[in-house]
């Protein structure tokens, strides 16, 4: 086997992410024939196919999918010297990858602004997704942190709380409900829910709610985003159980209404989620720390 060269295994893991030499070749300001020679000259060195075409479709090979696992890892370990070099040379720069899910970023624009006004050296990406999205952006080593409400299981990961997250059922101001006082579990269930897909935070908090008094999931409708859950019970289509960061304007503009239910607000937190193998980089700890001390001064942390 030939040594395959750093810019390969860079092009090569940007092609294996997006599965896609077009988006590649964007990412990494490169055109569409330099990324297909520099993949040709991966498999030439490797001395087997790292992807088949099936269509317009690209998949990997078996030889790609253990390339992928190494090129992540040498890639990871070249970022993480580059930022070791930068602390000894006492420069406060780099790059910061944050990954938030779709509520989170009702607050983190507010949180974001302040750091990078302080820290004006830091270029700061920030990429908003649903929940099983941002899990993978850290998997795939192109998130240094993100921001959810309920960490992903396992011993690869870190999580650490740094700021409340309370839950609150909400309706249409014309709900029947919306006067009613300590609303009871029976009542709720007997509603029709605007619920997001399962796998997410808020889903499994419903699910739980209604499970812990012995109460099947009432009807409902799945919606893949926050702001579709709250455009449908302005509608009147149902109600939802929703961050109270997420809602600040539409309870100032009389839109949605929370109502007063039994055992809610459920108080859940926001965390910070690295993975354990990462060497943190200095921008990285540094936002960290800064998050840990700054979301204790954000109003409305509780209901």
């Amino acid at each position: 086997m030939l040594p395959v060269s750093l810019r390969q295994l860079q092009v090569f893991e940007s092609v294996a992410r997006h599965l896609s030499h077009s988006r590649a070749a964007a990412e990494l300001f490169l055109s569409q024939p330099a990324v297909s020679m520099q993949i040709k000259q991966a498999e030439i060195a490797v001395g087997l196919p790292l992807f088949d075409q099936v269509g317009k479709k690209l998949h990997l090979t078996a030889a790609g999918n253990e390339l992928l696992h190494y090129a992540r890892l040498i890639l990871q370990q070249m970022q993480e010297m580059e930022a070791v070099f930068d602390e000894m040379k006492g420069l406060e720069r780099g790059h910061l990858n944050i990954s938030v899910v779709s509520t989170a970023n009702y607050f983190m624009p507010q949180l974001l602004a302040k750091f990078i006004q302080a820290h004006p050296k830091i270029k700061v990406s920030l990429s908003v997704a649903n929940r099983d999205a941002v899990i993978r952006q850290l998997v795939e080593n192109t998130a240094d942190l993100a921001i959810m409400g309920q960490p992903p299981e396992g011993a690869d990961m870190r999580a650490e709380a740094f700021m409340e997250n309370p839950l609150v059922v909400i309706a249409a101001p014309a709900h029947p409900l919306a006067r009613a006082k300590n609303i009871q579990p029976k009542q709720l269930a007997k509603e029709t829910f605007l619920l997001r897909e399962q796998g997410s935070g808020t889903r499994g908090v419903v699910e739980r709610y209604f499970a812990g008094h012995k109460l099947a999931l009432p009807a409902h409708m799945e919606m893949d985003t926050n702001e579709a859950i709250k455009q449908s019970v302005q509608a009147g289509m149902g109600i939802g159980i929703i961050s109270r960061h997420g809602i600040e304007m539409e309870l100032e503009t009389r839109r949605l209404v929370m109502l007063d239910v039994d055992r809610f607000p459920i108080v859940r937190h926001w965390y910070i989620v690295h993975r354990k193998n990462k060497r943190a980089s200095t921008a990285a700890l540094e936002f960290e720390r800064y998050l840990l001390g700054e979301s204790q001064d954000m109003p409305d942390r509780q209901v």
